[in-house]
């Protein structure tokens, strides 16, 4: 091998190395370069999105053709305000959302308990495990067992029948009940996990001390579990605001955001959008509120 080979071979290793070299002085340009990608992802296609949807929601649209104009007006927000029937659609959506997270704090408290303080330890990976599992299933699949069950002459009518009552039926307990089953899971781990953490010394502290288990729950358990309690919230409030399709199946005559939006979609695009924009405020609204209570931080 020449000397001219050996050096143009040499000249892309040495550049190589004062490029590692360079990133290893510089560790913020390194980090920026590897979120560059994603970043650029979260920036064109996310925020680019919701960009998108907040500006056509001032948009109107032609009462003959139903295209859209893109004349600027406040218009359909006048109309989400003004309007009694989006008002109650929209204050309905959110008492829908809040009643599921509480009813997932009310049954995942105790089921989180037992599996990370009760039971064996060799059988709590397996209960995480039961946990995980409804969440391989299909959405549609669950939905739709869920209406078999509400059915008339269903599994919670012939359950009920020897105590004289029936089952819900259709309509928005129903929805309330499946979605509290779907999301469920989302509570159950992060108050596992913070159960799991929970160390014992507090606990025996607190027994030592004189405090009766009602008190050791209140002042010690509590507020070591809070941020994973609202951090679960998280997950089960947003998917339940936005969800429209188990509304559509057991939900009978029941209408939230997410079917509002689906059934403008194709007549009125920008009040459509207009819409789409409710459920992005509450929850940014509902992130701040829960920020303060360290629950982002135990995502």
């Amino acid at each position: 091998m020449t000397v001219a080979a050996q050096t143009a071979g040499q000249g892309p290793r040495a550049a190589a190395r004062r490029l590692a070299g360079a990133l290893h002085r510089r560790p913020r340009l390194r980090l920026a370069l590897l979120l560059a990608a994603p970043l650029l992802w979260l920036a064109v296609l996310y925020l680019g999105s919701l960009s998108v949807l907040f500006v056509s929601a001032f948009w109107t649209t032609d009462s003959f053709t139903s295209q859209v104009v893109k004349v600027w007006s406040a218009d359909n927000f006048h109309a989400l305000f003004t309007t009694p029937v989006y008002r109650q659609v929209i204050w309905r959506s959110i008492g829908v959302a809040l009643a599921v997270t509480a009813l997932c704090v009310v049954i995942a408290f105790p089921v989180a308990f037992y599996t990370a303080r009760v039971a064996r330890p060799r059988w709590r990976p397996l209960l995480v495990v039961a946990i995980l599992t409804p969440l391989w299933a299909s959405y549609l699949v669950k939905v739709y067992a869920w209406r078999l069950i509400l059915s008339q002459g269903g599994l919670a009518d012939w359950m009920l029948k020897p105590l004289g009552l029936s089952g819900p039926g259709f309509g928005l307990p129903a929805a309330v009940l499946t979605l509290t089953y779907l999301w469920l899971p989302y509570m159950i781990l992060p108050v596992h996990t913070a159960l799991a953490q929970l160390p014992d010394n507090l606990l025996d502290a607190s027994a030592d001390l004189g405090a009766r288990p009602g008190r050791t729950f209140r002042s010690v358990v509590v507020p070591m579990v809070l941020p994973s309690v609202a951090a679960g919230s998280i997950f089960t409030f947003s998917l339940s605001l936005g969800d429209y399709i188990t509304v559509q199946i057991v939900g009978g005559k029941t209408q939230l955001i997410g079917n509002l939006v689906y059934s403008n979609i194709e007549l009125d695009l920008p009040m459509a959008a207009a819409l789409g924009t409710v459920p992005v405020v509450v929850i940014v609204l509902y992130l701040l509120a829960m920020r303060r209570t360290g629950a982002l931080s135990s995502i």
